[in-house]
């Protein structure tokens, strides 16, 4: 591990424990490798409901996994914030989630992914494996010789965006379309918000794009209404993928083969499965409803759900439930509290 921490930037390591957001981010947490203990769980990290398309295909693979979701409404949306201000608020997401002793953190944010990816794997590996998520460029290109990436202001014309797009896009047509206030109406449950802003970035979408990448986890949300937008064309999210590699990492097997279900580890890496439309309350998806508790979900092989918002235990965001994933989540029983886990990490004071 001593290696590990010597790769970590000095400067931002001062940088995050000097200004905690929260709570527990007043510690710089050390992981130590653990074998696993029990039934599988997996935290997802995201400012905001992003998380929910990639927990519900996890849940949809491993129906009896607990699932640990750690959002940060109290400093969202981080798309606006600095480099290093996202590093700091998304280590302490983590560190909150890494007390529910995770066997995999997936880290369910485009953005988030792109500035602090490294310090996650830095801090958490290689105790905790670390998933990111990359916007399904590859896939998209393989698949129509012009595409569109929708994505954040902030993510749009990136030197992130602009590389992979070099890599895997060179040799088809790349329009790279701005979705400002997407992200927020979908994360309000703002549908009325959600369309128009859907509706302006259709507008200004080449007619001739048969590939559309999502490339904020935020829209896989409003999937069925891009597609009612550009009617013919193929969308291209990271859920499916993010969640088949996050079982690999955890050394899961998804179907009892084991391999997770879902596409193949290459194609996985790139987030290779088109993104499936918003579904209707009725989808054999939405689950059969709540256990009658953690006990009778364990007996039964289900898993449960544990919600922090910027550390705080709580609840699933209300606008969540506007959405089937979030729906089918809200039907899980609670889980433990942290305080029940076995302690896996060393804590060290900050002065």
């Amino acid at each position: 591990m001593a290696r590990t921490y010597a790769e970590l930037d000095e400067r931002l390591r001062k940088f995050i424990v000097a200004q905690p957001i929260f709570p527990v981010a007043a510690r710089l947490t050390r992981v130590r490798p653990h074998p696993r203990v029990g039934r599988m769980r997996i935290a997802l990290l995201n400012s905001g409901l992003g998380l929910l398309a990639a927990a519900a295909r996890l849940h949809e693979l491993r129906p009896d996994a607990d699932l640990v979701l750690s959002m940060d409404p109290d400093g969202m949306p981080w798309g606006a914030r600095t480099p290093g201000d996202i590093a700091q608020r998304s280590l302490s997401c983590a560190r909150a989630a890494a007390a529910y002793q995770p066997d995999v953190l997936v880290f369910a944010c485009n953005t988030g992914s792109v500035h602090a990816l490294g310090a996650l794997r830095a801090e958490f590996e290689p105790g905790i494996p670390v998933v990111g998520t990359v916007p399904a460029i590859k896939p998209a290109a393989a698949a129509s010789d012009a595409i569109a990436i929708w994505a954040t202001a902030a993510t749009t014309g990136s030197a992130y965006q602009r590389q992979l797009i070099t890599e895997f896009a060179a040799a088809v047509h790349v329009t790279e379309i701005a979705c400002p206030g997407l992200a927020d109406a979908i994360h309000a449950g703002d549908d009325a918000a959600t369309s128009a802003a859907i509706s302006a970035a259709a507008a200004r979408t080449p007619a001739e794009c048969g590939a559309i990448v999502l490339g904020c986890t935020e829209y896989e949300l409003a999937a069925g209404t891009i597609a009612a937008a550009l009617p013919g064309a193929a969308l291209f999210g990271s859920a499916a993928a993010v969640a088949a590699q996050a079982l690999r990492r955890a050394g899961a097997t998804g179907n009892g083969s084991g391999q997770a279900k879902g596409p193949s580890p290459a194609a996985t890496v790139m987030g290779a499965t088109p993104a499936t439309p918003r579904m209707s309350p009725a989808t054999p998806w939405m689950g059969a409803g709540p256990a009658a508790g953690p006990d009778a979900a364990r007996e039964a092989g289900t898993g449960s759900l544990q919600v922090l918002l910027s550390g705080r235990p709580s609840r699933l965001p209300p606008a969540a439930l506007e959405y089937p994933e979030g729906r089918l989540l809200a039907a899980l029983p609670a889980g433990p509290p942290a305080g029940q886990f076995r302690a896996v990490s060393r804590l060290i004071d900050i002065p």
